[in-house]
């Protein structure tokens, strides 16, 4: 009798060479980023000494910039660098960015974090071109090979986040960006292992003449040059920075309006308005719930009593509730969801908007209740917290997973690339907007003391809890019409998390 087979094994044998590499690469490729995410507007405050609207502000900028530059990724990926190199590119830029870091100065901090936004920004977009390329157009194992990969990046993040909390707790950033820098250099490490099997497949540099790549490359690599050097004057100019990203944002939202009113069919044109209504509803999502690396953040560290069943919680394990929630209830909702539709039961996509909206919408309106029962020195009970981020977390399975998919089925196929960037850049935007909430929750007071500072916390927390859910509540309403609009009844739903039904 053989012996009993791996998961790697099993995933392996139904899946195409490559597949597993790319999990594994997934995981290590994020521990940079996760460590920044959780852990830099607590650097800048408490290592640099750094005000904490500037610490807002450094933080905003370089969270609206990771996800703004995924649209510059996807641009250069495959016309002017393959996506397997343009990956390393940028885990090497990634990997001097933390060495830069760890040096504890501001000139330090500002030209590391320009040069691993050079690399973090293009390389989502490269990963996911590196997966989709192991598939051939009818291959319905995609699906699957993506939702792995979207749990090693929630297995990245999980360790990152761990990571960060345990150096922060011990104060040695300076080993904890080193650490980052390793776990990085391991990602490369797997690419170049890889190597061949990573190869690109039917795109226009791999389709090109030697000649033509070699001119190609140095387009590429003079243009990653330069995105270095324009990120790190962003990041001076941290203001300059998020009115470019609005501007730009209204721009592409004026465009989507006028060739949605182009479309020479009236089924591309109210499908269109449908993707345009559920992207404002995922902008009011994501501003909240990018709080967490900033404003949430500091009110995690200052105003929370942050023991919990005999331990200290650093902030950034706080953070690990998401990707706990996300990890084990992706395949249950899949469950969930398998057995309605055998009822014939589909939940609809605007439905799980609004659900997402409300359910982070109630997250953030009961901080305020559990600051009101604050102690006497005006620390809020972690159960609370605990609380909210079980609640932000169950919101995003119903807003997450959906998105990508939403966009196939909604956007016109000359348009989907165009719109599938426009779908990326609403993170961004969105932590511009969280940049802002954030100063406003820290008040006009430079105190951390949060008898002081809990009522400014409150009043913000309230004003977003409650929107959210008022806008949740208005999407619930609308429903029938952007059902209609999507034309969704004329098909049966995809859901990505289906898990059990591709591996074994």
């Amino acid at each position: 009798m053989g012996a009993k087979k791996s998961f790697i094994q099993k995933y392996q044998d139904v899946m195409p060479t490559g597949a597993g590499a790319l999990f594994l690469i997934q995981i290590f490729s994020l521990m940079g980023f996760s460590v920044l995410y959780s852990t830099l507007i607590l650097y800048i405050t408490e290592s640099l000494h750094m005000s904490d609207f500037l610490a807002t502000s450094i933080t905003g900028s370089f969270i609206a910039l990771n996800y703004f530059l995924h649209i510059i990724g996807g641009y250069i990926a495959g016309r002017y660098l393959s996506s397997r190199s343009l990956f390393s590119i940028g885990m090497v830029l990634q990997v001097t960015g933390c060495l830069l870091i760890s040096v504890p100065t501001t000139g330090f901090l500002l030209w590391g974090l320009a040069f691993f936004l050079g690399g973090s920004g293009i390389n989502a977009t490269c990963m996911n071109c590196m997966v989709m390329q192991l598939f051939k157009p009818d291959d319905k194992r995609r699906e699957a090979a993506f939702l792995w990969n979207y749990s090693g990046m929630n297995i990245g993040f999980f360790v990152g986040f761990s990571l960060g909390g345990y150096y922060h707790l011990q104060h040695a950033y300076h080993s904890l960006f080193l650490l980052s820098a390793l776990g990085n250099s391991v990602a490369l490490l797997l690419v170049l292992y890889n190597w061949r099997t990573l190869k690109d497949r039917d795109t226009l540099f791999i389709e090109s003449s030697s000649q033509v790549q070699k001119k190609a490359r140095f387009v590429g690599i003079s243009m990653l040059v330069a995105l270095v050097i324009a990120i790190r004057v962003l990041l001076k100019q941290t203001d300059l920075s998020n009115q470019l990203i609005l501007y730009i944002a209204a721009a592409m939202f004026g465009l989507i309006i006028i060739m949605t009113m182009k479309q020479p069919s009236k089924t591309e044109q109210h499908k269109m308005w449908a993707f345009i209504i559920l992207t404002f509803c995922s902008l009011v999502f994501w501003t909240l719930y990018q709080l967490a690396p900033m404003g949430l953040n500091l009110f995690s560290e200052r105003n929370i009593d942050r023991h919990f069943l005999g331990f200290l919680i650093a902030p950034q394990w706080i953070q690990n509730i998401n990707c706990i929630v996300i990890i084990i209830g992706g395949p249950l909702l899949s469950v969930i969801f398998t057995a309605l539709r055998e009822r014939g039961i589909n939940i609809s996509i605007p439905f799980q908007f609004s659900l997402a909206l409300v359910l982070i919408g109630i997250g953030f309106a009961i901080l305020p209740l559990g600051i009101s029962l604050a102690d006497a020195q005006g620390y809020t009970n972690f159960n609370w917290l605990l609380a909210s981020y079980i609640l932000q977390s169950l919101g995003e399975l119903f807003i997450s997973p959906i998105g990508y998919a939403m966009i196939g089925e909604l956007a016109p196929v000359h348009l989907r690339s165009f719109m599938m960037g426009m779908w990326m850049m609403i993170t961004g935007i969105a932590a511009v907007l969280s940049d802002h909430f954030s100063k406003v929750a820290l008040g006009s007071s430079d105190s951390i003391d949060p008898l002081v500072t809990n009522a400014s916390y409150s009043h913000t927390f309230n004003l977003l809890g409650w929107s959210s859910i008022a806008a949740g509540v208005l999407l619930f309403v609308c429903v029938p019409i952007v059902v209609r609009l999507t034309q969704e009844k004329k098909r049966k739903m995809v859901i990505q998390l289906e898990l059990n039904n591709s591996i074994p």
